[in-house]
């Protein structure tokens, strides 16, 4: 190692200590120029002390430190003992060149430690100069008793203070700063002997007036108890106005030492400590993962068995009371259960991660509850919900189908009904038995024109019994009515047709008696009747009900009426032509004198009757254009809401396919640190966040539409259930994204890899990370974050290694060890970092627990009690199963398998 020299002066002569990490300030080796008798005193009387401390060991001991060591013989020996090395042979002989060769055999096995002497020979010793042999054995104690010590990587002296500092700053008028002063009221050493040993000195009861009595009390504890020589004299460091810091280090290096086994033991069961607390967290963090996977399988348990039940309501107002607890279930029940999933996932990756940095086994969920698990059900419980949506919408449709045919059909038969009315009677009447030969005609022309009547309205009876049969094939709720009505024209319609035949048959008896009849009465009648049927047809047709569903329709229908006005011109010409007949009539009457009856015997249609129902059919027509026109008004409405709907749904999907864009070059581009592609994915979040009241606009623009019963949207091709998922995967895409990052920045900090190391294993990964296109909601571009076995042993190779079949298979099971056949980044970083990140082991732990043990093979409870925290011991205790071994006393605890059992290894 490289040496730094510090120089010690006494009068003329100088001595170089060479040591790299233990240097005394040089204000301090200054003062030494001139040395105070009080502290020659202090070193000669310390350092002889320090010197019979191990001395004795061999089993003798020094008086006069200048005279003892002369011959070289002692102080070749202390070095063996401190050392624990065997110096040269010593020469036995007593002349002045025996004695310099043995001290320059000790000077050189000082040197040969790293310390470098300079302007020393062996001569100064044996000659006995004082000054000179206490530097010595001062850069003695410097190399075998101090240079050891460092606390945090400070130098000895540093590390010394900073361990006193740290064991007395609990107690009261304690405050070390340095080796003298600080240790004039004996308060100091007390402090030390009473944190490690509280037993032997009751610190409440010393005080600051009695240095002397302080300091007397801390030198006889140590050299009873803590096997400590006492090396000074109490009165010396009282009466000095400033003791000597030599000195002063040698004494407390003893305690130091003495108290080595105890910061040891203090050490094991920090680590201990922190190995239980990450235990301990990775346990909660399983069972708040186990909980929420519980708790929401057990949601989507209960939600599948309602979207599953597919029982149609009969009335239309039940069925979209049903649309609207969907709607409520999409937009308020579904969002959360979506956060809980987005955040089991991260938690789930979060634990992993946790568990890989701390050299843990992978956490493996109770059967059922993986992440692939809950996705499956996820993906199940989105299944049946879109067949439950489609479901309800195509039983709308049909109940709203039903409503229409069921009130056509009443419509129909009430006009049936009404025209019926009376007519078997009529065709009962035997009111031609005793009728003129005219009226027999009458009659005769009349039934005729009823059958031409009845002939009409036949097709209405078969529009009637098909629309029945259409509500019977739609599962119509209220069939049973409808059918029985139906059956009741049906019966009564063919009764009419066995009277009519019947009443024709008894008037072409009598035909043959009547020879005259009045032509013009027939053929009035007989133009007469159809006429009037279409009227009533054309009344029907105006009055008819119509359902449409787009503007275009509803402009299909009104072309359609719009051929209207050419019939009502031909129509008007029949009947001008009819009231012609009737004019004539009474023309031929009134020139011929003949009596005409009251009314046409022919038929029950009067003139007065075709003047009305014409009247009326006029006043139809512009009825129906204004019930066209309020419909157009309709439509138009609902086009407004389609194209209002469609102007939000196209800045709304593409805005969402440009963040997800933009959350995956963020992702992937090396510029800024992760801190900052934290504070940019955070900030696309919030504005993400902010951009909610546009979903929720674009939702209630979807609710008016749908009851509006707008179903199709030609403007857009983003459907609500589009935006809905692409939504949904934007929020989960971030979150997602973020907690890659903190992931990253996780093993970035526990693993002590560097910005640019980091930046250079994600360029080296997205140079090789392949392109994927994005179909869901555009031709997006993005990379798949993942490379296959081939693009990542090319990316290893980029980065200089050389890989075998049999290393490359090796390197395989780590970064894919469920052989998924892609290796993720969080993976690749793990490989590229694993190899130097310093992790706590099994062995490690093992040995911190030996260290609390004593060295045996089982630990006891009563000693885990002593050296951990209450909650880690009572974990510990929990948790360890029992010793097994005839040399352990009852109750004895396997620490060995418990190591083990903490990294999931069933065998070290």
């Amino acid at each position: 190692m490289t040496a730094i020299e510090t120089q010690v002066q006494y009068n003329s002569s100088y001595l170089m200590i060479s040591s790299e990490d233990y240097m005394v300030p040089e204000e301090d080796w200054d003062r030494d120029l001139l040395l105070d008798p009080a502290w020659e005193k202090q070193q000669r009387k310390t350092f002889t002390a320090w010197c019979n401390s191990h001395l004795r060991k061999a089993g003798t001991q020094i008086e006069n430190i200048e005279e003892d060591f002369r011959n070289g013989l002692k102080l070749m020996l202390l070095l063996e003992v401190i050392s624990g090395e065997r110096l040269p042979k010593p020469d036995k002989g007593k002349m002045r060149f025996h004695k310099i060769a043995n001290v320059n055999k000790a000077l050189d096995f000082i040197s040969s430690k790293g310390v470098k002497l300079v302007s020393i020979g062996a001569e100064e010793i044996v000659d006995g100069n004082v000054k000179m042999t206490l530097g010595m054995i001062w850069t003695i104690i410097l190399r075998f008793a101090i240079q050891d010590i460092s606390i945090e990587e400070t130098s000895a002296k540093e590390g010394l203070l900073l361990w006193c500092q740290r064991k007395t700053a609990p107690y009261r008028n304690v405050n070390v700063q340095n080796f003298h002063i600080s240790w004039k009221d004996g308060l100091a050493l007390c402090a030390l002997i009473h944190r490690h040993r509280p037993d032997l000195i009751d610190y409440s009861k010393l005080r600051k007036d009695d240095p002397v009595g302080n300091l007397n009390t801390a030198f006889e504890v140590a050299e009873k108890f803590l096997d400590i020589p006492k090396m000074l004299d109490a009165e010396d460091i009282v009466n000095t106005p400033k003791p000597d810091e030599k000195a002063i280090m040698t004494y407390v290096s003893c305690f130091y030492h003495a108290f080595a086994g105890a910061e040891q033991a203090e050490t094991a069961a920090n680590r201990i400590c922190k190995v239980l607390a990450v235990n301990q967290e990775n346990e909660r963090l399983m069972e708040e993962y186990e909980k929420l996977a519980s708790e929401l399988l057990e949601w989507i348990r209960r939600t599948i068995p309602w979207l599953e039940n597919r029982v149609a309501e009969q009335t239309m107002q039940a069925m979209q009371q049903k649309l609207e607890d969907f709607r409520d279930y999409r937009r308020v029940h579904k969002p959360p259960k979506v956060q809980e999933k987005c955040q089991l996932e991260i938690n789930f990756n979060t634990l992993q991660t946790k568990l890989r940095l701390s050299n843990r086994p992978a956490f493996m969920p109770s059967e059922g509850k993986m992440v692939s698990d809950i996705a499956n059900a996820w993906k199940g419980l989105e299944q049946v919900e879109k067949g439950y949506e489609e479901w309800l919408l195509t039983e709308i449709r049909r109940l709203e189908r039903l409503d229409h045919l069921a009130e056509k059909f009443k419509q129909k038969c009430s006009l049936h009904e009404a025209w019926t009315t009376g007519k078997q009677e009529l065709l009962s009447l035997k009111d031609y038995e005793s009728a003129s030969l005219i009226e027999i005609r009458a009659l005769m022309r009349k039934h005729e024109a009823f059958e031409s009547d009845l002939a009409a309205h036949q097709d209405r009876v078969e529009q009637i019994a098909a629309i029945a049969q259409e509500l019977n094939e739609l599962d119509y709720h209220d069939a049973a009515t409808i059918n029985a009505r139906c059956q009741g024209i049906c019966d009564q319609w063919d009764n009419l047709g066995t009277l009519t035949q019947k009443r024709r048959d008894s008037l072409e008896r009598v035909e043959k008696l009547c020879e005259t009849i009045d032509q013009l009465y027939l053929e009035f009648a007989k133009r007469a009747a159809p006429f009037n049927n279409w009227m009533d047809g054309a009344m029907e047709d105006l009055k008819d009900m119509f359902i449409v569903h787009s503007i275009e329709e509803i402009q299909s229908l009104k072309a359609v009426f719009s051929q209207t006005p050419p019939l009502h011109l031909l129509a008007d010409k029949e009947r001008v032509a009819i009231m012609g007949i009737q004019n004539e009539i009474l023309k031929i009457a009134q020139t011929y004198g003949i009596k005409v009856l009251g009314e046409n015997p022919y038929t029950v249609i009067t003139p007065q009757d075709i003047i009305n129902k014409w009247e009326a059919v006029k006043q139809l027509g512009p009825m129906r254009d204004q019930i066209l026109q309020e419909e157009v008004a309709r439509q138009q409405a609902n086009e407004r809401l389609r194209r209002q709907f469609a102007a939000q749904a196209n800045i709304i999907g593409p805005w969402i396919q440009t963040k997800m864009e933009e959350i995956s070059h963020v992702s992937i581009d090396i510029a800024g640190s992760l801190e900052e592609q934290m504070n940019n994915l955070k900030q696309y979040e919030q504005n993400i966040i902010n951009y909610k009241s546009n979903i929720d606009k674009l939702e209630g623009d979807h609710q008016l539409s749908q009851e509006g019963l707008i179903f199709d949207n030609k403007h857009t091709n983003y459907t609500m259930e589009h935006v809905r998922v692409g939504w949904e995967q934007l929020l989960t895409t971030i979150a997602r994204t973020i907690n890659e990052v903190e992931n990253q920045i996780l093993t970035r900090d526990a693993k002590g890899i560097s910005q640019e190391q980091l930046n250079e294993f994600r360029a080296s990964f997205n140079h090789f990370d392949r392109w994927c296109i994005i179909s869901d909601l555009s031709d997006l571009q993005k990379r798949n974050g993942m490379m296959d076995p081939d693009d990542f042993r090319a990316c290893l190779i980029s980065m200089g290694y050389d890989l075998g079949e049999v290393e490359f298979a090796r390197i395989m099971t780590l970064v894919d060890p469920n052989n998924t056949g892609v290796v993720t980044f969080q993976a690749f970083i793990d490989f590229m970092t694993r190899e130097t990140a310093e992790t706590d082991t099994a062995e490690q732990v093992m040995a911190s627990f030996k260290i609390l043990a004593s060295d045996k093979t089982y630990i006891t409870v009563e000693e885990l009690k002593r050296e951990l925290p209450p909650e880690q011991a009572e974990y510990c205790i929990s948790r360890m199963t029992r010793y097994v071994g005839s040399d352990a006393p009852p109750g004895a605890l396997d620490y060995t398998s418990f190591s083990s059992a903490l990294y999931g290894e069933s065998d070290l």
